[in-house]
């Protein structure tokens, strides 16, 4: 048997609160830089202290509409709640394991390695380029390509910000400089950096626009949006209503003319007298229809011993095909 519960809790129970209704919904943003605190998503939460440190994962396809960035998944941390706006940090990118796994494949090569870079604003990253060559190629091979790789990327991050290197990262262009200076090694099917991640913090650009004015812009393309549709509805319901016009009168001018038709009802005698005088061509011509004789179907369709008997009665010739003695009997 269930335990029966206490008056203690029983009223316990009746006083619980529901937490959903304390909960409200925060919108997430990128970071300034690059993105310009672009929306990127929404979560709820009951306080700001409940959101704080949250990690929001999206497809770079959802961020940039690029399809062919589908298997990249963007990671951003929430560090700043500024009322009903999430302020997050790039915190890496990865690709999908199964879209790595698809690259691979028997007699290629695959290498692999792990790059700690510091950009010039103080942001420790560790990136994970992957290279696959078109045919299996030696260790010495593998290392040489490895180091002239790590060397690219520390070159560039070391010249490079943060946001700088993130828009080289996701946008393919460190990963085509790679490509260009491994060629001359060994050819190469595919480079990328398959992952990334942040791992210390370094001195946040101030510069670029505030959150003030990016909802101010935001506003104003709303109140534009609006705008639009507004004129769009409008415009829209003068075309029906010029519509509803057109019908209306043209209903209105059917029932005049049919108001102005009179029509006199016919007499008896009116009404006999040219049923009698259509009947006799009718008849006329039903007797005009009538063949004189058989058809030249109705022949074909009898076997070729009839029609020798019937080309014997008429005084035909009976030598040759069915076709034959049926065009003697229609002479």
């Amino acid at each position: 048997m269930a335990k029966k519960l206490s008056a203690k809790a029983r009223a316990a129970a009746r006083k619980q609160r529901d937490k959903w209704k304390n909960k409200r919904w925060f919108t997430i943003r990128a970071p300034r830089h690059p993105w310009n605190f672009k929306r990127i998503g929404e979560t709820i939460g009951e306080t700001d202290e409940h959101i704080m440190g949250r990690v929001y994962e999206m497809t770079q396809q959802e961020f940039s509409g690029d399809f062919t960035k589908m298997h990249v998944l963007l990671r951003f941390r929430v560090t700043d709640v500024v009322g009903q706006d999430a302020l997050t940090t790039f915190v890496g990118h990865a690709h999908q394991s199964d879209h790595t796994r698809r690259q691979i494949r028997r007699y290629r090569g695959k290498i692999d390695d792990v790059v700690d870079v510091v950009t010039t604003d103080g942001f420790l990253v560790r990136m994970k380029p992957l290279m696959i060559t078109e045919r299996r190629c030696q260790t010495s091979v593998k290392q040489a390509m490895r180091a002239k790789s790590a060397e690219i990327i520390r070159a560039f991050a070391s010249k490079s910000t943060y946001s700088k290197l993130q828009e080289a990262m996701l946008g393919g262009d460190l990963e085509t400089e790679i490509r260009n200076a491994v060629k001359s090694i060994y050819p190469c099917r595919n480079v990328v950096i398959r992952k990334s991640q942040l791992l210390q913090t370094g001195v946040v650009n101030e510069k670029g626009p505030t959150l003030d004015e990016i909802h101010a812009e935001e506003a104003r393309q709303e109140a534009e949006l609006k705008a639009k549709k507004a004129a769009a509805l409008e415009a829209a319901e003068e075309d029906n209503s010029g519509e509803g016009d057109l019908l209306a009168a043209a209903e209105a001018m059917e029932s005049i003319s049919e108001k102005e038709e009179v029509v006199e009802a016919p007499s008896e005698e009116d009404v006999e007298a040219p049923a009698e005088e259509e009947a006799a061509p009718a008849e006329e011509e039903s007797k005009e229809a009538e063949p004189s004789g058989e058809t030249e179907a109705s022949l074909m369709k009898l076997k070729k011993d009839e029609l020798v008997e019937r080309a014997k009665a008429a005084g035909v010739a009976t030598s040759g095909t069915k076709a034959d003695i049926v065009a003697r009997l229609l002479e």
